[in-house]
């Protein structure tokens, strides 16, 4: 049985860590499925994933192949049995939609011919430039329907445990496709839905209020909705937000009526998110935003991220930290982190040689990712193979199943055709670093300091705009400069360099309590809801204490005044100033803010109050744009302008906050993640990452005591480390070690080396049996191991036990 408890994957009742690799075996030649199985076991990797893609298994309606009589390759019963076989878990992603470069993003030709009406109608009636449909359409959900029972003819036998399957995922990035190509599904059936939906939402005066329409006449409503005027165009965009939210949930909930009905049980339904662009997280939550409601409308339901990072550097690493921070803050309380698209290899999507990230790409990631909770992750793609042309030509330009041309994956540490690039290496240590400790790491939790970080959903509701509206334009583009990049490139990346190991809070539909939260991060726009803003005043009132960054809110989310939480604060807003190309905005710092060096930015928002203290002032006018305002019990400090990552300012910041990082260490240069992990034994990993390329040496403290005997470590450029303390094996405690855990045996443990000389302190009754590797210590009650190999010429040591 698999069960979904306190954010944790159990089998068995016993906690697990799933790490997957994506293989289509609809793209390989039968004889090569147990090539790319060996390479991904070669990996360390325990589970296989793979999409089931319905446009290729059913080309002509009512002929479905999933046993392989058409083409060899697309018996998926034969595929997964041949992953038990090999002793390895099974992750099936049927759909419908798939994306995965196929032609229909996966579905067949013939639903669109069979149900024209599911193509949806957009902004003015436009039709949609991107192949998604109707996804609630009774046509199209019996096509669907259809589908998933035939895929559950193989799936069902073959669940978890008289199978080696454990985890089924409903469709794929679900509004992704709306929401890129901002064209909202407004068809006709769908406009009904959203009349029902409205009606039952608001009563019948507020409708009035909201809309100058009758929503009685379709006609007049279609037309209203498709083409909204200025006057109601912000509640607009609010409803049609809100209630895209219930309808994909409604469809996800319908499809696993339908796995349900057809077998499934006992193992948990995966809804994955999109949303990073460009190598960032800035757009990320989108996807949150679109489908929480989806994952956490009952139990039983996995949320999984969409990971295209590239390298994780100090520009970038933030970014993933606060991903993995806002899906937590909206799970249950027992659904973990995971990640089902966690991109991999070299970055060569293109096949034009337009990507070469390093090798510790993956890496970073992993290590990232799975200290701060993951419990899956599937490497995509994990091998390439190649695109088959149909039976019957399309006369697109390739009659192929995809439009990637003959080859896919061309970036995968597996290539096309078999060969490892030059990731898979790095990438297969990490993995196998996990799987060493993976029954520790999957009990495990992020350490977390007294500092949180706010998350608003609403604030990532954006992706439906209407083209023709300013106010629009004018709410989304103020809420988009304070959201994500402002925020997180200073106040984000300046948290994580002083060493904060912190989670989010969704402030707006959970509580927000000093007890659970005692410092709060808030990225703030102009606009903010008035619950949102009454609960925050009631936080600080309480005793709560924030740094507020960004704007201090004006208005409520549908433009109308709201000031409750600019009036807490004591403050009201006078005004804006911007740079320009001959007017170079300039900050000095003033009272316990100062002394620092006047500081260039683009942005700051006049505040004026008569009790709050002023932080930061306008060069040539001495108008305040930061200040240190008392609430009640609580105190906020307000950065209203666009300061930059300067640590120490943010250190002097967060001292008077009260807020406390119990993991630091004394590296005076920045670019180090450090983060720490432990189990309700106390046993722990202390999680080191060197973001730059040079090395660094540095002595790691907890809560101001040194770690690790006091040694001083050196971090590689590059280069990662998870070090255990008081990490307890079947040979005896491991007190602590600067090496890394590679493998645990019956009477050895194999070390990964991270140091010039490493030291490995036992606290065991067993005798360590001698080496011409290592010397053995006895001091103080513990058994030190000394290395004597240097970890750059020889990085793998080998203790052995008598």
């Amino acid at each position: 049985m698999i069960e979904i408890k306190n954010k944790q994957i159990l089998i068995d009742g016993k906690p697990q860590l799933i790490m997957c690799g994506e293989i289509h075996y609809f793209r390989l030649d039968r004889e090569d499925w147990q090539d790319r199985i060996d390479k991904l076991k070669l990996s360390g990797c325990n589970a296989v994933a793979t999409y089931v893609p319905w446009v290729i298994h059913e080309p002509v309606e009512g002929q479905i192949d999933l046993t392989g009589e058409t083409r060899p390759e697309l018996d998926l019963r034969a595929f997964i049995d041949l992953c038990r076989e090999n002793d390895l878990y099974f992750f099936v992603r049927p759909g419908p939609f798939i994306m995965a470069e196929m032609k229909n993003e996966g579905l067949p030709y013939w639903v669109y011919e069979k149900h024209p009406e599911i193509i949806p109608t957009g902004w003015d009636k436009q039709p949609a430039t991107t192949k998604t449909v109707d996804y609630l359409h009774p046509g199209f959900l019996a096509d669907v329907k259809s589908w998933y029972e035939a895929v559950m003819e193989i799936v069902a036998p073959r669940l978890y445990p008289d199978g080696n399957i454990i985890a089924f995922q409903l469709d794929n990035e679900i509004g992704m496709l709306s929401w890129v190509s901002n064209c909202p599904d407004l068809t006709d059936f769908v406009l009904d839905d959203f009349s029902v939906w409205l009606s039952r939402t608001y009563d019948a005066e507020a409708l009035r209020q909201r809309y100058p329409f009758e929503l009685s006449d379709k006609h007049v409503r279609n037309q209203a909705v498709r083409s909204p005027h200025e006057t109601y165009s912000l509640s607009l965009m609010k409803d049609l937000g809100y209630f895209m939210r219930n309808r994909f949930a409604r469809y996800i909930a319908v499809l696993r009526e339908y796995a349900e009905e057809f077998g499934a049980k006992d193992i948990p339904f995966v809804v994955n998110i999109h949303g990073t662009g460009g190598g960032r997280g800035f757009t990320f939550p989108i996807g949150i935003s679109q489908l929480y409601e989806s994952y956490t409308q009952g139990p039983g339901y996995l949320a999984g991220s969409d990971i295209y990072f590239g390298d994780l550097t100090v520009e970038t690493f933030q970014d993933l930290y606060l991903i993995n921070g806002f899906m937590d803050a909206v799970h249950l309380p027992d659904q973990p982190l995971t990640s089902v698209e966690f991109n991999c290899g070299d970055g060569n999507f293109g096949n034009n040689l337009s990507g070469r990230y390093d090798p510790s790409a993956a890496d970073f990631k992993t290590r990232m990712c799975i200290a701060q909770g993951n419990r899956l992750l599937n490497y995509y793609l994990f091998a390439g193979g190649r695109n088959y042309r149909f039976e019957t030509s399309l006369d697109d330009g390739n009659d192929r199943i995809a439009f990637t041309g003959e080859h896919h994956g061309f970036a995968a540490p597996v290539g096309p055709e078999g060969k490892l690039n030059y990731t898979f290496p790095r990438m297969a240590s990490s993995i196998k670093t996990m799987m060493a400790v993976s029954d520790k790491l999957a009990a495990m939790d992020e350490e977390r300091d007294n500092i949180s970080f706010a998350f608003i959903p609403d604030y990532y509701m954006t992706e439906y705009r209407y083209p023709q509206s300013e106010k629009m334009r004018t709410v989304l583009s103020n809420i988009e400069a304070n959201r994500g990049s402002g925020s997180w490139e200073s106040m984000g990346r300046a948290m994580l360099l002083m060493g904060y190991r912190f989670g989010a809070v969704d402030i707006q539909n959970k509580p927000l309590s000093v007890e659970e939260t005692e410092v709060l991060a808030l990225p703030s726009a102009k606009y903010m809801a008035a619950s949102i803003q009454s609960k925050l005043v009631d936080y600080l009132e309480a005793g709560g204490r924030v740094l507020l960054f960004g704007e201090v809110p004006q208005f409520d989310m549908e433009g109308n005044p709201c000031t409750f939480l600019a009036d807490a604060l004591g403050v009201s807003v006078a005004g804006e100033k911007r740079d320009s190309s001959d007017y170079y905005l300039s900050l000095n710092a003033v009272n316990w803010a100062a002394p620092r060096p006047e500081t260039r930015t683009h942005f700051a928002q006049i505040l004026e109050s008569d009790n709050a203290t002023p932080l930061l002032k306008v060069y040539g006018t001495d108008e305040v744009c930061a200040v240190d305002a008392v609430v009640g019990k609580g105190r906020a400090v307000v950065i209203a302008a666009a300061y930059p990552c300067d640590l120490a300012f943010y250190t002097s910041v967060f001292e008077q906050l009260g807020a406390r990082a119990k993991l630091t260490h004394d590296c005076e240069e920045h670019g180090i993640f450090s983060t720490s992990t432990a189990n309700a034994e106390g046993e722990r990993f202390i999680h080191l990452l060197n973001l730059d390329g040079f090395d660094k040496s540095l002595k790691v403290y907890s809560e101001s005591v040194a770690l690790f005997g006091g040694r001083e470590l050196l971090l590689q450029s590059k280069e990662g480390a998870m070090l255990p303390v008081g990490v307890k094996l079947d040979v005896g405690e491991i007190v602590y070690s600067t090496a890394e855990i590679m493998r645990v045996g019956v009477d050895e443990i194999e070390f990964h080396l991270t140091q010039v000389q490493d030291v490995i302190a036992f606290r065991t009754d067993k005798e360590i049996a001698e080496s011409s590797d290592y010397e053995v210590e006895y001091a103080d009650g513990l058994t030190l191991v000394h290395s004597k190999k240097h970890s750059k010429v020889d990085s793998q040591l080998v203790v052995k036990f008598n």
